[in-house]
């Protein structure tokens, strides 16, 4: 049981509202900053309450973010049987192996590093996310202290169930391919792609209790990621928890970490790029429903083959994009 309760410490308890310099100008310019800051205050925590606690412990993988030697956010994933993550108390959580083959964030492991972490159940929709720091890592074992933990609404989840695979010793130990442009298989994977994760960063000491790195889902119908060409993708911003995490770091630091899963093959494909956000003009017509645009100008790709451990279901499209008109 947690030993934090929701009632003892309701939200950040904090006289500043939860969010940097750049998410609230973000808020601002989108128009719901005292929306955001009221919402974020009530369900942004320095606690996991104890049902994110035992999802966390269900999932057979986790998504996180993190920062490079250079300061470059990655975003990568964990995998292994439900249980490799767990809760000791309501402000702790410890990641036990699962480290996949090509991992961008290799080395990069060690304490007082900031991570972003994200538990997707597709088959749900649930989704639940921390950010923190690593207190301790032994071996494979992460310890993060949380400093930020909130849900999100199940919107633009696309629902597949995965089943674990054996993957053989060779592509295990295959090491990833690096280039700095897409090849003609990577634009076909993206040009396909109805789901991404992003991970972006501010670690500035005055983001105060906003500092850290945030790594967040992107879901749409296949198309909703325009591989403009080898080095450019541009990918529509929709509504959602009007925190605008993602949005404001990328205004504090363009930099943003990418990744695309082939369903099909386990193939993971991590992209380093920066990000321009595109408020307004005619271009917004190429994307029905679009309120923004995020255009990524690639500066590495990574290919890591067959490494992600499961085999899919068939998807069954998120209920917004039911209609003719897709959306992010």
């Amino acid at each position: 049981m947690s030993d934090v309760s929701s009632h003892a410490q309701p939200g950040l308890d904090l006289v500043d509202p939860p969010f940097h310099s750049g998410e609230l100008a973000v808020q601002r310019r989108a128009g719901v900053a005292t929306e955001a800051q009221a919402l974020g205050r009530r369900s942004i925590r320095r606690y996991m309450p104890d049902q994110h606690r035992q999802f966390f412990s269900e999932q057979p993988f986790m998504v996180l973010g993190g920062l490079d030697a250079d300061g470059q956010p990655w975003a990568t994933v964990r995998a292994a049987a439900p249980g490799f993550v767990s809760s000791p108390d309501a402000r702790t959580l410890r990641i036990e192996g699962g480290v996949l083959s090509g991992d961008p964030l290799a080395g990069r492991w060690q304490a007082g590093t900031m991570i972003g972490g994200l538990a997707l159940q597709p088959q749900t929709r649930r989704r639940n996310r921390v950010n923190g720091i690593v207190t301790s890592v032994t071996g494979d074992t992460v310890m993060l202290e949380v400093m930020q933990s909130f849900g999100n609404c199940a919107k633009y989840i696309q629902s597949r169930a995965p089943t674990f695979v054996a993957r053989g010793a060779t592509s295990a130990d295959t090491a990833a391919q690096i280039a700095t442009q897409l090849s003609d298989a990577d634009r076909a994977l993206l040009a396909n792609a109805d789901t991404f994760f992003i991970a972006s960063a501010n670690v500035a000491e005055e983001a105060g209790p906003a500092r850290g790195v945030d790594v967040s889902h992107r879901g749409g119908m296949p198309g909703f990621v325009r591989v403009d060409d080898a080095v450019t993708l541009t990918t529509p911003d929709f509504s959602g928890n009007r925190f605008f995490n993602t949005l404001g770091n990328l205004s504090h630091d363009p930099r943003a970490g990418l990744l695309f899963i082939d369903f099909a093959s386990g193939d993971l494909l991590y992209i380093a790029a920066r990000a321009e956000i595109v408020w307004d003009g005619s271009e917004l017509a190429d994307f029905p429903l679009a309120q923004r645009l995020v255009r990524f100008r690639i500066t590495e790709v990574r290919r890591s083959r067959e490494a992600l451990p499961f085999r899919w279901s068939e998807v069954a499209y998120a209920p917004q994009f039911r209609s003719s008109t897709p959306s992010l």
